[in-house]
């Protein structure tokens, strides 16, 4: 059930009249129930995977919880009697039951994640191995069964027994709003993917209807359509049109399909995310942004703080600082500063873990080279611009160059934009040569007149087409700039409930009418659901 479809559109409206309509209190069950409800109807298979990550992740995070206050009382009644040393055994000994709990539920619930998602690419590196060396012999690949959002409510629940693992958390005693931690619909699909001490601050509270903040919700819905339908989908046939037809379609063609996939992109996954948070708003519940005009950024590494903020996070905080702080990495340490000296020594482990998270990145987004490729090709510009850092303050120094200058912050974001759209064509044509030559066209084959001339009307895209993407496209850059010091929804409702209900009747009745939708139609998946 796609958010985007009439089913779900039915659905939305039913669950906000049964959620307000039913006691304050049973409102966390109501949206469980129908949690369980959307996810079955996808199918009602993933429910068995989900339902397994539940129970594990609950069972773990109880007996964490327990050992934690078991070693606090104990130490506590006994202190008078606990010498030093009797204090860290028993300490060590805690710590070593917790250990083993926390690895066998973390490698068990990512083991689902790698059988159900990596399998087959697995099988088929094998299978190109062994043809390397003329074997006669193939596996045969494996058909399994994905459930939907596998890889953001594996993250989510994990988070949560790392968070409880590290005691910054306590367990959720309640098994039921455990599940719904993890299940939780809206961001369900594509995330964001929520901490436990975040989300369940407003997840298991009682809502009474408030029409200010309901209001407000339906508003950031009514965006998000916008964004996914006005332009997102509009868009797709071109987008699909050119990475399909690399064959004849290369040199500034491909600069045309970076800039459509940029734009497409951008409004289909923020646009989903303004309808989970907006949904979610809604209902009382509070979603933190998982986006902050990722277009305006500066350099790469400020870029991925911007764009997809929920699982930058993550791998911050639940993978990098862990890997590099790790007793191996620390020992990697002293044997690089001896070898390569305090400087450089220094630097190893930062961007041995950077290179770490950066391969899982790519290989979370999709099981396939073209992804590795992809996270590692973030990974090398992020460091290199880390090392060139004291030779572009050298340059400036030189030639004067003032960064506040708006000139200057110009070519800074172009730069980086260039630089993004270059490393997603291994996104878009899945095929890490082909994706090699197609870029390297765009230096020596200059068909810009040919392909402005004609190209761009061979697309399946009309005339009317290009006018409502190119007005949607001066809106969404509009609100950016607009929203740049105060939340463009704000602004907008300062001015009065009249020009408020003008500027959202305007967008809904755009969303009717230039919505790439028609009788029977479903909206196309949204691109993260692959995910």
């Amino acid at each position: 059930m796609l958010f985007t479809s009439y089913s779900f559109l039915l659905f939305l409206i039913l669950l906000f009249v049964i959620y307000y309509v039913f006691p304050s209190k049973a409102q966390w069950v109501i949206l469980l129930i129908a949690s369980l409800i959307f996810y079955a109807l996808n199918s009602p298979v993933y429910l068995i995977f989900i339902g397994i990550t539940i129970l594990t992740t609950y069972g773990a995070g109880i007996m964490l919880d327990n050992n934690y206050v078991k070693e606090k009382a104990y130490i506590k009644e006994h202190k008078e009697t606990l010498s030093k040393e009797d204090k860290k055994a028993y300490k060590r000994a805690n710590k070593s039951k917790r250990r083993w709990i926390f690895w066998g539920c973390l490698i068990f619930n990512f083991g689902i994640l790698a059988v159900t998602k990596y399998t087959n690419f697995g099988i088929s590196n094998i299978n190109g191995i062994m043809k390397m060396f003329h074997s006669g012999t193939e596996l045969q690949f494996v058909d399994l069964i994905i459930p939907l959002g596998i890889s953001f409510y594996t993250f989510q629940s994990m988070g949560y027994l790392i968070d409880v693992s590290r005691d910054s958390v306590k367990a959720q005693r309640n098994i039921g709003k455990l599940a719904l931690f993890v299940l939780f619909f809206p961001q369900l699909v594509q995330g964001p993917i929520s901490r436990y001490g975040d989300l369940s601050t407003s997840l298991y509270e009682a809502h009474p209807f408030d029409i200010n903040k309901f209001m407000r919700g339906i508003e950031r819905i009514i965006w998000g359509f916008f964004k996914k339908l006005v332009i997102a989908d509009r868009i797709l046939p071109a987008v699909n049109t050119l990475k399909d037809s690399y064959e004849t379609m290369d040199g500034f063609y491909v600069v045309l399909l970076g800039l459509f996939y940029a734009l497409e992109l951008y409004a289909d996954f923020t646009g989903g995310i303004d309808i989970t948070i907006g949904i979610a708003e809604a209902l009382g519940i509070k979603v933190k942004e998982n986006f902050i005009r990722p277009y305006f950024s500066k350099c790469i590494k400020e870029y991925w703080r911007r764009w997809h903020i929920s699982l930058g996070a993550y791998f911050t905080e639940y993978l990098f600082y862990p890997v590099s702080v790790c007793k191996p990495m620390l020992d990697i340490s002293k044997v690089a500063r001896k070898i390569l000296g305090e400087k450089i020594g220094k630097k190893v482990p930062v961007y041995l873990s950077t290179i770490i998270v950066w391969l899982i990145t790519g290989i979370w987004h999709g099981a396939a080279w073209n992804f590795v490729v992809w996270g590692l090709g973030n990974c090398f510009f992020i460091m290199l611009s880390e090392e060139l850092d004291p030779v572009y303050i050298w340059i400036k120094k030189k030639m004067h160059i003032n960064e506040s200058r708006y000139y200057y912050r110009a070519f800074q974001i172009i730069r980086t934009f260039i630089l993004m759209c270059s490393l997603r064509m291994f996104d878009l044509y899945r095929n890490v040569p082909v994706t090699f030559k197609m870029l390297g066209t765009t230096l020596y084959k200059w068909n810009i007149v040919s392909a402005l001339r004609e190209g761009i009307w061979n697309l399946g895209l009309t005339g009317v087409d290009y006018v409502i993407l190119i007005i949607g496209t001066i809106i969404l850059f509009s609100v950016s700039m607009m929203s740049r010091r105060e939340n463009m929804r704000d602004i907008i409702a300062k001015k009065g409930y009249v020009l408020r209900g003008v500027v959202y009747g305007v967008l809904f009745v755009c969303i009717i009418l230039f919505g790439a939708y028609g009788i029977g139609y479903d909206a196309s998946q949204f691109i993260y659901n692959q995910f």
